[in-house]
């Protein structure tokens, strides 16, 4: 009887322990302040990518060459073609690398490069990329290539669980470079036709933004390299941005509330006059954030946001995605969610002008906690190359009607609600 009951003490005490770990973690991750950023120029004004380039403290380029890939069945080709190409070095890094036909041909033809003496230089998740198979790890290393692990865990630094690097480059001979919401899986694959199918998009980059990427990819590397690490950096060649030609790339680390890329995010949402177009898996916001979209409202801004539906991979964070939806739709902001298959794109459009694309997701997670690389850009025609994607996508994506949601099962009320609390460190 005392051993039962000694036993039952020990798991009162135990659950009264997670418990009291889950509400401190959930307590720190809280932001400590409410960022509320107004542009002094709208997006469309010349003077508008110079202003977010010298507030961020980040180098704006001219002279890209942009090509918007829609799906695995454009992304993976042009990868390989890319990685098939190397003279010199790639840097790729990535938070998804698993065991199936796309890790095989990434993993053959990084394999291939570094054999025939191209400097293959890697830096992938230890969480993410936790099912790459011991094989190919070993073959890649045997080749020559240099393989980082971001965030590998210890005991005695748990707290690294909750930083990741979820950025997404492929940089090749400094010259062409790839960003996106794309990993090594397989359910990248094809053209979004199936559930198994996710959407996604990446863009090809080629031009001085390329070199601005790999430093990036050097920041992680350099960190996560067992050997020492001397960073090879091309000449600048920078060439000087033009108010319809700007493009910028910005990086984030883990911060205690505003870092560079919510701040980029904030600014774009406070340049918009006219139109708002957003495309994000798990959506959820802070009150930063909620307060610059209710602000573009009150401007007359339309702002349209694209979701991923219960087609997701995440479905808590869905639920704390939605506990948020009945203020946004009844300020007047569109919520679609796309019924298909998993949403992943990440891309913004501002204006018809502004543009933004890269691995972060609209969430505290990728704004806050995750290693992170977007790309901001001043250009008309890849504005308009993006907003065709995401007005097709809307084709296949369900609007929630402000009203119908109100009278969404009190069960999906209850489950929102209790999955809220865990926002911040989704």
């Amino acid at each position: 009887m005392r051993v039962q009951l000694r036993r039952h003490h020990t798991l009162v005490l135990s659950f009264l322990i997670v418990v009291a770990i889950v509400i401190a973690v959930l307590a720190i991750a809280q932001d400590q302040e409410t960022i509320r950023i107004e542009s002094a120029h709208a997006a469309e004004d010349p003077l508008f990518p110079g202003y977010v380039s010298g507030l961020l403290g980040t180098v704006a380029t001219g002279g890209n060459q942009y090509q918007v890939l829609t799906n695995g069945d454009q992304i993976f080709p042009s990868m390989l073609a890319a990685i098939i190409g190397a003279r010199r070095r790639i840097s790729f890094e990535t938070y998804i690398y698993e065991e199936g036909v796309v890790g095989e041909k990434f993993s053959a033809a990084f394999e291939a490069a570094a054999r025939r003496g191209v400097q293959v230089n890697m830096v992938i998740d230890a969480i993410g990329t936790d099912r790459i198979p011991k094989e190919w790890r070993q073959r890649l290393l045997i080749s020559g290539a240099r393989i980082g692990d971001f965030g590998q865990a210890r005991w005695y630094r748990l707290e690294e669980l909750n930083y990741r690097t979820h950025r997404k480059i492929l940089v090749v001979d400094g010259a062409v470079a790839f960003t996106g919401g794309v990993g090594l899986a397989d359910h990248w694959l094809g053209n979004a036709q199936g559930e198994d199918q996710w959407r996604d998009t990446m863009v090809r980059i080629e031009g001085p933004s390329a070199r601005l990427m790999e430093g990036a990819f050097n920041e992680n590397f350099i960190e996560t390299s067992v050997t020492p690490v001397t960073p090879i950096v091309d000449p600048p060649g920078i060439i000087p941005p033009s108010p319809r030609d700007s493009a910028m790339v910005v990086r984030s680390s883990p911060s205690n509330g505003a870092n560079d890329m919510k701040r980029l995010y904030l600014l774009s949402i406070a340049a918009a006059r006219r139109t708002l177009d957003i495309c994000s898996p798990y959506f959820i916001t802070d009150e930063s954030s909620e307060w610059s979209l209710f602000e573009a409202r009150r401007r007359g801004v339309r702002v349209r946001v694209l979701v991923e539906s219960d087609l997701t991979d995440a479905k808590p964070v869905k639920y704390a995605s939605r506990y948020h939806y009945q203020q946004f739709l009844d300020a007047g902001i569109e919520i679609y969610e796309y019924q298909p298959t998993m949403m992943h794109a990440k891309v913004m459009v501002v204006d018809g002008v502004w543009s933004m694309f890269g691995s972060a997701n609209f969430d505290n997670r990728s704004l806050e906690l995750n290693d992170e690389l977007n790309v901001a850009v001043s250009d008309r025609d890849l504005a308009h190359r993006l907003q065709e994607d995401f007005e097709q996508d809307l084709k296949s994506a369900r609007r929630l009607d402000a009203d119908a949601w109100r009278r969404r099962p009190a069960l999906d009320r209850m489950r929102e609600h209790f999955w809220s609390y865990f926002g911040e460190i989704f």
